[in-house]
C-alpha cells in the first residue's frame, strides 16, 4: 500500500510538473526587477514560471523579446513601445496596463523651478518617448511653451517658447543621474532615480501629473497575445500580494492602476 501511495504521489508531482509553463519575463534593474519577483512567486502557486531576466538599458528588453529570447517584458509605457516599433516593424503588443510611475525631475542646486536662472543647463533622457516626457514636465509648469499637438513626440525642436533660454542636454537615461552634479536640473525616470538613492515621491522638485499616456505596460509577440500563459501573468501582476509589495515598498513612487 506504501509503495502505490508512493506512486500516486509521484505520479501527481509529474504530471504537475508537465503542467508547469516556464517563460522568461524581461525587465530592467531595479523596480520592475523587484516588483516582477513577487510576480514570479505569485505565478509559481498558480502553476507559471517565471525566469526573470534583468536588463540595463530600454532598448534590448524589446529586441530580445522580438528575437524569442523572452517570452514577455516589464519595463516600458506604450509610447515608448510604439515608437521602437515604428522603426523595426517589430510583431509586439500591449497586453495589459501594470504600474503608473510619476516621473519627478530634480537639482541640487535649487528648491523649486521658479529658482532656475536664465540660461540654466536640463538634462533630459535622449530617447524620443522619454524625452518627450521630460519636456512635458516642464511645459505643464510653464517654464517652456511646445507647439500645439505635439504631446508624446515633442523634441527641443518643437519648443515653442523658452523665455528662460534653457539649455538642454540630451542623455542616455541611465546616466541622468549622474548628471545632477554638472546640470541645474534633470528629468530621471523613477527606474533609474529609485536606483540612485532618490525618491521621486519627495524628492523631485515637480512630478507629472498621473493623467496621461505614461502607464508601464506589459508586452508580449503578437502571436502569443491569446495564449493561456498571458492570462497567468496578467493575473499573477494585477494580484493583491503585488498591490501591498507596491504599497509598502514604494510609497507612492509606483502605483498599481488596477
Amino acid at each position: 500500500m506504501r509503495t502505490l501511495t508512493a506512486s500516486i504521489i509521484a505520479l501527481a508531482t509529474l504530471i504537475g510538473a508537465a503542467r508547469a509553463e516556464t517563460i522568461r519575463v524581461g525587465v530592467t534593474a531595479g523596480p520592475h526587477a523587484e516588483v516582477l519577483d513577487v510576480v514570479r512567486k505569485v505565478a509559481a502557486e498558480r502553476g507559471l514560471d517565471i525566469k526573470v531576466i534583468e536588463f540595463t538599458d530600454y532598448v534590448v528588453p524589446n529586441q530580445a523579446l522580438a528575437q524569442k529570447d523572452l517570452e514577455a517584458n516589464s519595463f516600458q509605457h506604450e509610447p515608448y513601445l510604439k515608437n521602437q516599433i515604428s522603426k523595426t516593424n517589430w510583431k509586439i503588443v500591449k497586453v495589459a496596463n501594470t504600474i503608473a510611475s510619476p516621473q519627478g525631475v530634480y537639482s541640487i542646486k535649487y528648491k523649486k523651478l521658479a529658482d532656475l536662472p536664465e540660461g540654466a543647463r536640463v538634462a533630459i533622457a535622449n530617447d524620443p518617448s522619454n524625452g518627450a516626457r521630460g519636456l512635458l514636465i516642464l511645459s505643464e509648469q510653464g517654464l517652456i511653451k511646445l507647439k500645439p499637438g505635439v504631446g508624446v513626440t515633442a523634441t527641443i525642436a518643437d519648443i515653442a517658447e523658452n523665455p528662460k533660454k534653457l539649455k538642454f542636454v540630451e542623455l542616455d537615461a541611465a546616466q541622468l543621474p549622474r548628471s545632477l552634479q554638472d546640470v541645474d536640473l534633470v528629468s530621471i525616470n523613477n527606474n533609474y532615480a529609485v536606483q540612485a538613492g532618490l525618491n521621486p515621491a519627495k524628492d523631485a522638485i515637480a512630478r507629472e501629473s498621473l493623467e496621461g499616456p505614461w502607464i508601464n505596460i506589459l508586452a508580449v509577440r503578437e502571436e502569443d497575445k491569446d495564449k493561456s500563459w498571458v492570462k497567468d501573468l496578467i493575473a499573477a501582476y494585477r494580484s493583491e500580494p503585488v498591490k501591498k509589495f507596491l504599497d509598502t515598498r514604494f510609497k507612492g513612487t509606483y502605483i498599481a492602476t488596477w
